[in-house]
């Protein structure tokens, strides 16, 4: 089924993206790391535009940004639903 297919990318891309936000969240510990080379430059590239609607949403309190915690529970959300449409299109 072309749908299943569709929502199988979505899923796999959600997944990855939800790594590259692991990975941008934790470089964000080591003060060294330059964000203006690569490949940390692509990283935050990708990964800011997506943080920086949830920091919007909660800006950082007393230094700590928590907004990537709001990010991976919309992204768990998303996954969630993604699975649910699956199972209704294989009629689980």
């Amino acid at each position: 089924m072309p749908s299943l297919i569709i929502v199988d990318t979505v899923g796999k891309f959600l997944q990855i993206y939800s790594i590259l936000l692991i990975i941008r969240i934790l470089l964000t510990w080591f003060p060294n790391v330059d964000w203006y080379k690569q490949p940390f430059a692509t990283l935050s590239q990708v990964t800011d535009p997506y943080l920086n609607l949830f920091r919007s949403i909660i800006p950082p309190l007393g230094g700590m940004d928590f907004s990537p915690i709001l990010a991976f529970l919309a992204l768990n959300l998303m996954q969630n639903a993604l699975g649910l449409i699956a199972r209704n299109a294989m009629g689980f």
